[in-house]
């Protein structure tokens, strides 16, 4: 008795799939009744001098189970994707209001005050801030003195080196950590306030005043 379709027909059916396996409980309904019928199909048509053995039945099964549990994990993945952008959606717009540390250099003086903030990787003797003025001059010099590693933040009360009031707007600054005479990796930290979120490709965006949009993960400390 000839066969009509040998073994490699469900590797053939399975590899047609594999390659674009539909989404959804309809799709994988679908194969899963193909390869049955297929697989039925072959054990009665089969060779009785030249059974198909167990091993080769316990294989073709796999492939199913292997392709039905790759469906399976699609679907799970895209909820997963979903349930993330949603989470990361709402927790942007929560940010509104909030202040954050941001990377940058950039310091905005009001009402006699300007903030910013800095990353050390390591402990510093000492650590100076140098605030310059929109022409790139020195207009104040801070002392923060001894710090520990990690994030922290320094106020400016707004007055010059030469003990005059600085005028508001906007400055820049730079920070020279040192430790034991050797220069400290240090990272200068923008300070602002979230005024607004939005989606984006990439994930959610925060405007953060004149500093711009920002992602989440730019984020290096709320308040």
């Amino acid at each position: 008795m000839s066969v009509i379709q040998d073994s490699s027909s469900v590797s053939e059916l399975l590899a047609s799939n594999s390659g674009s396996v539909k989404t959804g409980r309809k799709g994988e309904e679908d194969m899963q009744e193909r390869f049955l019928k297929l697989l039925v199909t072959q054990m009665q048509n089969q060779d009785p001098l030249s059974p198909m053995d167990n091993a080769e039945v316990t294989s073709q099964m796999a492939q199913i189970s292997t392709v039905s549990g790759i469906d399976k994990l699609n679907s799970t993945l895209e909820k997963l994707v979903a349930d993330s952008d949603a989470r990361r959606s709402f927790e942007a717009a929560n940010m509104i209001g909030r202040s954050v540390l941001i990377p940058g250099t950039d310091m905005q003086l009001e009402n006699h005050t300007g903030i910013g903030g800095f990353e050390l990787t390591e402990p510093a003797d000492k650590l100076v801030i140098t605030i310059k003025d929109s022409a790139g001059i020195t207009v104040r010099e801070l002392d923060l003195g001894a710090q520990e590693a990690g994030i922290g933040t320094f106020a400016w009360d707004g007055l010059a080196n030469n003990g005059n009031e600085a005028a508001a707007g906007q400055y820049s600054f730079a920070l020279k950590a040192v430790r034991d005479s050797q220069e400290v990796a240090a990272s200068t930290l923008a300070f602002g306030s979230v005024s607004s979120a939005q989606a984006d490709k990439d994930g959610a965006l925060l405007e953060v005043g004149r500093l711009g949009y920002v992602g989440m993960d730019d984020i290096k400390q709320i308040f």
